[in-house]
């Protein structure tokens, strides 16, 4: 990795960087979402080592990367962030509610940085007043600098009020010649050009608050060296791992600065006169030890801290070394299970294997008028492809799922912050967040369930002295459930909040001109919520009240072939039950027959299908056809009229009525024959045509003609008008 970036500084010629900014930035959104979730699930009375470690990695994480390709401002934040983090991991700081809004705050600041150094545009943050938070934290509550020898004593408020970089390891002494200055040796030999040095100079340069690099000889020097002095309050872990992304590991060496080695006359740092007594000390003082006693000689070749009794400062440090390399390891064993692959190109297998499954069944359907006996090898073959196409289609498909828990994820951020600014107490419960969904829904479904959210810590749960009041637990609970019901997932938000009241409902519906008589049902009643500019709240506030919602996550939720219920008990609670196909590139459909032509219903709105009886089928109003179901009236539509089906029989009468429903209303179709239920791929019409009415996509028969998928909402539409 190091010898293929050495070359690869922003400012030098050879690799470009830029194309290393998609998986950073895909990863440092992973690793906000995941500090995110870590603060929200923290409890701060008895905060766990293992997971103040685990926020403290996030922020390194994002601090590296943002450090490797120049944007400082991220770089800036997250070593803030490390150095509170750090602090509260070493229990020098006792975590508190503010603390975690600030650090909340702070992921926040850091996704619009990284939005904006993605392109997304937006004008540059003003972090000052969060980094002013976090330091006012850092200092304000740390301990008496007992530890640190006297040395680094008078400047620790100094280095409080601005703490210079990356110090994840250290407790960020102030920066002084004998504690903080190294020697850094760059092996470059005397053949090879000397960019790998002028990359690191460049590194300098472009990350503030790293601190500072001079050289310290005039070249090269006769054993192939470059060496320079720097000062800095990174720790050397940190260092190395900065300095690897642009020169490889075995190139770099960090020693402690000793006098009298390798300066040339004149350069900076050079002493201008040293007792013999610390010339003899040689590197015998690892980085970081001001007011080591000159008897601490110990070899420190990799500039690894080795004894302990030397310097105290560096008690905590040997610790955190180690426990950051055994933290490294699982990290690198899941990284290696997952890949990542572009929607486009599985979206491109999926039609692919579309194709497969249609050609697999022309090929069965073609088989079917051949002799077995004569055929008998050709009969299993076509077997195990039909058997082997179904696994690969299933496999395929499970690609494109992905866990409920992606969505669900963003909603207790939101929650708290919303329950925050109306005043209310509220819990999250998640149940079911295993279940899959397609990818395409998943990205669809996210707002109405947003909405459906906001609802309930809004109109649902009641403000903590109402809820005491009515008996109830101050606290209010919504839950977020999602689970497999057959071919379908159901999703449902339910809160124990004040539920929906009847009278007001409908006291609403009357205000608005909205037909509303006493003998509704109390389904019917909850379903007005869901018409157009229906609002129950009684002032406009910025989360709700404007009318605008309900009826949106409706027409969401119907045009992804769903359906939305709601239920609820006035003064317990309400509860809204989406429910949603598994998946939108393949459905089961019952395909029937007009004339010549094959259409296929989604089987979800098939309710029944019969025989047509002479004296079922009413006309009213001169053109209007109904038929009589079991004491119910339904509109009929003629399948050959809609469609203009050419027709050669012309006596043939369509003998067969589907009753499908769609949208709350049910209409009867006339076909000529029904031919069966079979899983069909959809194919997007208006991609590859245009846009047809009462036509919601196609799919290719087994026999390589095109059918037609009805939109059944579009139909009833129609029927109604």
């Amino acid at each position: 990795m190091g010898e293929m970036t050495s070359e690869g500084s922003q400012l030098s010629a050879g690799i470009d960087l830029s194309q290393f900014y998609q998986v950073f930035f895909e990863e440092a959104g992973e690793n906000l979402d995941r500090m995110e979730k870590l603060l929200l699930d923290l409890d701060i009375e008895s905060a766990d080592d293992e997971e103040l470690n685990a926020i403290f990695r996030c922020a390194h994480s994002i601090k590296g990367g943002a450090a490797t390709f120049g944007f400082s401002d991220v770089a800036e934040l997250t070593h803030q962030m490390e150095t509170l983090l750090d602090k509260l991991r070493r229990h020098e700081l006792t975590p508190t509610a503010p603390m975690v809004d600030v650090l909340l705050q702070s992921g926040d600041a850091l996704r619009a940085q990284l939005a904006r150094h993605q392109g997304n545009g937006g004008d540059e943050l003003d972090t000052t007043e969060l980094l002013f938070n976090i330091r006012a934290m850092v200092a304000g509550e740390a301990p008496p600098v007992a530890a640190v020898a006297t040395a680094a004593a008078p400047a620790a408020a100094a280095s409080a009020e601005k703490p210079k970089a990356a110090a994840p390891a250290s407790a960020m002494p102030a920066p002084s010649v004998t504690g903080h200055a190294r020697v850094l040796e760059l092996r470059v030999g005397p053949l090879k050009n000397l960019t790998d040095a002028d990359n690191l100079v460049e590194l300098f340069k472009e990350i503030t608050d790293l601190g500072t690099i001079e050289p310290l000889d005039n070249g090269m020097s006769a054993d192939g060296m470059r060496r320079f002095k720097i000062c800095t309050t990174s720790s050397d872990s940190d260092l190395l791992d900065l300095f690897t992304f642009h020169v490889a590991r075995e190139q770099v060496a960090l020693l402690p600065l000793g006098p009298g080695y390798g300066f040339h006359e004149g350069s900076p740092g050079a002493p201008a006169a040293t007792a013999p007594s610390e010339a003899d000390l040689g590197y015998g003082f690892f980085d970081d030890a001001p007011g080591a006693p000159n008897a601490a000689a110990a070899p420190a070749a990799d500039a690894a801290p080795s004894a302990d009794a030397a310097a105290p400062v560096e008690s905590a440090k040997p610790a955190a070394k180690p426990v950051a390399k055994a933290e490294k390891a699982p990290a690198a064993a899941v990284e290696a299970s997952t890949l990542r692959v572009s929607v486009e190109k599985v979206d491109q297998l999926i039609n692919l294997v579309g194709e497969l499954v249609i050609t697999q069944a022309m090929l069965a359907q073609n088989s079917q008028g051949l002799d077995p006996a004569l055929y008998q090898q050709l009969a299993a073959g076509l077997a195990d492809l039909d058997r082997n196409t179904r696994d690969l289609q299933e496999s395929v498909m499970s690609i494109r799922m992905i866990p409920m828990s992606m969505v669900f994820s963003r909603f207790p951020r939101m929650l708290r912050d919303l329950a925050a600014k109306l005043g209310k107490k509220v819990d999250f419960v998640t149940l079911g967040e295993a279940t899959e969904l397609d990818k395409g829904l998943v990205e669809k479904i996210t707002d109405p369930l947003t909405h459906l959210v906001r609802n309930s810590c809004d109109h649902g749960i009641e403000t903590p002295a109402d809820r005491v009041a009515k008996g109830k637990p101050e606290t209010g609970t919504i839950t977020l459930s999602a689970s497999h019901q057959g071919g379908s997932i159901v999703i449902e938000v339910r809160d124990d909040g004040r539920g929906l009241s009847r009278e007001k409902l409908l006291k609403k519906a009357r205000e608005r001109g909205i037909p509303a008589p006493d003998s509704m049902t109390d389904q019917e009643v909850w379903g007005l919520i869901f018409a157009p500019g229906f609002s129950t709240a009684d002032v406009v506030t910025d989360v709700s009240g404007r009318g605008v919602g309900m009826d949106v996550v409706k027409k969401n939720i119907t045009a992804l072939g769903g359906t939305v219920e709601i239920d609820s008990a006035e003064g317990y609670g309400m509860r809204v039950s989406v429910r949603l196909p598994l998946t939108l590139a393949i459905m089961d459909g019952m395909s029937v027959g007009v004339g010549e032509e094959v259409y296929i219903l989604p089987l979800s709105s098939v309710i029944e299908s019969f025989q047509v009886q002479p004296d079922m089928v009413k006309t009213i109003g001169g053109s209007g056809r109904v038929v009589e179901v079991r004491d119910e009236y339904m509109p009929v539509l003629e399948m050959e009229h809609v469609f203009n089906v050419p027709r050669f029989d012309f006596e043939h009468v369509s003998g067969i009525m589907v009753v499908v429903e769609a949208e709350g209303g049910r209409v009867a179709l006339l076909v000529d024959e029904l031919l069966g239920q079979q899983q069909v791929v959809v194919k997007n019409l208006e991609a590859n045509y245009r846009k047809v009415n009462d036509v919601s996509g196609a799919t290719i028969m087994g026999d390589g003609r095109v059918a037609l998928i009805l939109d059944v909402g579009s139909l009833v539409r129609r029927s109604r008008h």
